[in-house]
């Protein structure tokens, strides 16, 4: 099983901990999730999460129901998501992506959000500390801030005549705006171990050598 698909496992096993437990259900229960992709990747991590709802004895249409809304990619499109989600009224919102968080945020401070796949919650004010986060939002991130320079120190390995780096990426996605207050206790995650893949295939295409080093201290590779 995948990394991300243990994530939503452990997501389902906290979406209602405030709730019925699974012991105990308490009438029909309302979970409400928001991704900004509709993917193959969605379905699979969708599969693996009905699959861990369901060991802990939550079955759509008995004693839960599953409102899922997609944010297509565009800024727009997640804030209308968010905002029908919302309005649905659920007990609590699964929310996969940084984007998805922020515009949950701007329509609620009250609705318990759990997340996956969050960049940088705190430094994106979701919470006021991974141990304490303090509001409606807790989760799961998917990068440590480290990270990044770990990449830049592997492209050098790479290419070590490398002398400039670009980064490509979309700032309107991620900004919403929106004020929130910070009334949870549950501690957000960080990943403790990242998993080094390298796509030989790729490197070929661009043609990189990979040095004997890496290639030995790579988890996965990709002929």
């Amino acid at each position: 099983m995948r990394r991300r698909e243990v994530i939503l496992g452990f997501t389902a096993a906290a979406a209602f901990n405030g709730g019925a437990t699974a012991q105990q259900p308490r009438g029909l229960r309302r979970l409400g999730v928001l991704t900004t992709a509709d993917d193959a990747q969605w379905l699979v991590e969708l599969a693996a999460f009905r699959d861990e709802m369901k060991r802990l004895g939550w079955s759509e249409g008995q004693n839960l129901r599953v409102d899922i809304r997609f944010g297509s990619g565009e800024v727009e499109a997640t804030a209308a998501a968010a905002r029908e989600l919302v309005s649905l009224r659920p007990d609590v919102i699964l929310a996969r992506s940084t984007p998805a968080v922020r515009a949950l945020l701007v329509e609620t401070r009250t609705v318990p959000i759990v997340f996956i796949s969050a960049s940088d919650p705190v430094g994106e004010k979701f919470a006021a500390s991974l141990a304490r986060p303090g509001g409606n939002v807790t989760g799961f991130t998917n990068i440590e801030a480290s990270m990044s320079a770990k990449w830049l120190e592997l492209l050098k390995e790479v290419a070590p005549g490398i002398r400039k780096v670009a980064i490509l990426f979309k700032p309107k996605v991620a900004v919403l705006g929106g004020a929130y207050s910070l009334p949870g206790e549950l501690p957000i995650q960080a990943p403790t171990y990242f998993e080094l893949v390298l796509n030989l295939q790729a490197a070929r295409a661009m043609e990189l050598e990979i040095p004997r080093e890496i290639l030995l201290r790579a988890d996965e590779l990709i002929e």
